[in-house]
């Protein structure tokens, strides 16, 4: 079919107008939203690292738009349970669901799962992260991964390494040490971090692999020897504590991820009104200050750059989890 020059410079006017319309629409959108409360879904019991950051977040966007972000606890299934909630959500901004690292591991552990990480949720911001850490009983010689590799290799089988949680970055940080190393290291399961930590204190897991912040104030007593951050960069919480790389063993960098996503298809001019929020949030020094004290580094990314690091995640530990042969049914 054959289109004349007006008919061309109709069909253009049409979709700019249609361009300008939706634009219009977003626009009306973000200027009213939310007109009432907000569902802030944790995946997790209260009291978490995630749950802190929800709070965090929920508190600070109520008083910027004078409407109750609220936060639903819904634990269950490693996470899946309050994911999947969040994915059946309407896309109307108001469910949203807070999520960490096990929102992108657990697809490659679980048989079945009701969710897609990249397909069912626009990402709106890493907020924040918490370095890994590596800690040891204070009777364990080694005091740098280095020593600790040369220990574990002269005792194969003797050593093992308590994990907060199956299928958590410091589990996997574990096993990643484990098949880089070559090492003949038990790894022995917690139900959470505290648990871990109390099983390192009393000398029945020498090692532990956890996030940063539960492990702090032990490593400041002495209670626990901070072997290293995993992490390219020294955290404020510790800094005085050396990280992996400058031990001279890369490669073992990891974290757990604290970020924001909402429902696929939520309007874009409403994930962009959370981001901008979420970006103040974290430069606002007191928050900052407070994000500090716990072990998170500060983030606040933008949706693009969130979404890439949740696929190079995925990728990542997905090759770790099926090395170490790791499947929850």
């Amino acid at each position: 079919m054959r289109v004349n020059a007006a008919g061309a410079r109709l069909c253009v006017f049409g979709a700019s107008l249609t361009l300008g319309l939706l634009l219009a629409a977003g626009t009306r959108v973000a200027d009213t939203y939310p007109d009432h409360k907000v569902r802030v879904i944790v995946p997790f019991a209260a009291g978490g690292p995630t749950d802190v950051i929800a709070r965090l977040v929920a508190e600070r966007l109520s008083e910027a738009w004078g409407q109750q972000l609220y936060v639903e606890n819904m634990p269950g299934a490693g996470g899946n349970l309050g994911v999947e909630n969040g994915a059946r959500a309407a896309p109307d901004g108001y469910t949203i669901v807070t999520v960490s690292t096990g929102f992108i591991i657990n697809p490659s552990m679980y048989s079945t799962i009701g969710y897609d990480p990249v397909k069912d949720f626009a990402p709106i911001s890493l907020v924040a992260a918490s370095p890994n850490v590596v800690t040891v009983h204070p009777s364990v010689p080694a005091k740098d991964l280095k020593e600790l590799i040369a220990l574990i290799k002269a005792n194969p089988g003797k050593y093992s390494f308590a994990q907060p949680a199956t299928g958590s970055t410091p589990h996997l940080a574990g096993e990643l040490f484990k098949q880089t190393y070559n090492l003949d290291l038990v790894t022995v399961p917690f139900n959470a971090a505290p648990l871990a930590i109390n099983s390192t204190l009393g000398n029945h897991t020498p090692i532990a692999f956890t996030a940063l912040p539960p492990a702090i104030g032990n490593i400041k007593d002495g209670s626990l020897r901070g072997i290293a951050i995993l992490a390219k960069a020294h955290v404020a919480a510790l800094p005085e504590l050396p990280t992996n790389i400058e031990e001279g063993v890369p490669g073992l960098e990891s974290d757990t991820l604290t970020g924001i996503v909402a429902p696929a298809g939520t309007p874009k001019a409403i994930i962009d009104k959370w981001n901008a929020e979420i970006v103040k949030m974290v430069a606002d020094p007191q928050t900052k200050k407070k994000l500090d004290a716990l072990g998170f580094v500060p983030v606040a990314n933008s949706p693009s750059e969130f979404a890439e690091r949740i696929k190079s995640e995925m990728a990542r530990w997905d090759k770790v989890v099926k090395t170490a042969g790791i499947h929850v049914d």
